[in-house]
């Protein structure tokens, strides 16, 4: 596996060593230790979820501000733009975002460690998409930044599209409002 880094140092893209004939291929998607190896920390995930959303549906920017989620996220069937944006108030990148497409054609994966959003919009028909989770989904601990945020100016990549967003997602929190991380 190949790891290159983001803009943010501790966001990773994740590349596996693909093996392809004839017959199809083969990829080794997640290995424990590669993975610490990789990220430089210990991680446990303890929840693996899946969603599928069609054309132009941008889920985000969320995060639980206690029980911190860290995701190995992927796309086994479409297209997404993914995002992750720095809620940690320490850090010299707070409040900045990275992006990376994520596809079932170049089989990437993303690391968001715990402290950051995330989010993405899917630009395919439809997208299969797949994280680990290194915490439990704790509803009472879910924040919500608002995903059009003027202050963080994501470029959610959209040409022309138009978003299909949740009422949630469309009443989430101004970035200058939200709780944040130490």
């Amino acid at each position: 596996m190949r790891v290159i880094p983001t803009s943010i140092p501790e966001v990773l893209v994740i590349e596996p060593k693909i093996f392809e004939d004839s017959r199809g291929f083969f990829f080794e998607s997640f290995n424990h230790q590669r993975f610490e190896d990789a990220v430089g920390q210990k991680c446990v995930f303890v929840q693996d979820n899946h969603s599928r959303s069609s054309r132009s549906v941008l889920r985000g920017l969320h995060y639980q501000i206690r029980q911190p989620q860290g995701k190995l996220v992927r796309v086994v069937s479409g297209a997404v733009f993914d995002v992750a944006v720095d809620m940690r108030r320490s850090s010299s990148t707070f409040g900045k975002w990275v992006g990376e497409l994520l596809s079932a054609d170049n089989r990437r994966q993303l690391w968001v460690p715990p402290g950051f959003a995330h989010g993405f919009v899917v630009l395919s028909d439809s997208a299969d998409f797949l994280y680990k989770t290194t915490d439990y989904y704790a509803p009472s601990y879910e924040r919500c930044v608002v995903w059009n945020d003027e202050m963080l100016g994501v470029d959610w990549q959209l040409n022309g599209l138009v978003p299909q967003v949740s009422v949630k997602d469309t009443e989430g929190c101004p970035f200058a409002l939200a709780e944040t991380f130490d």
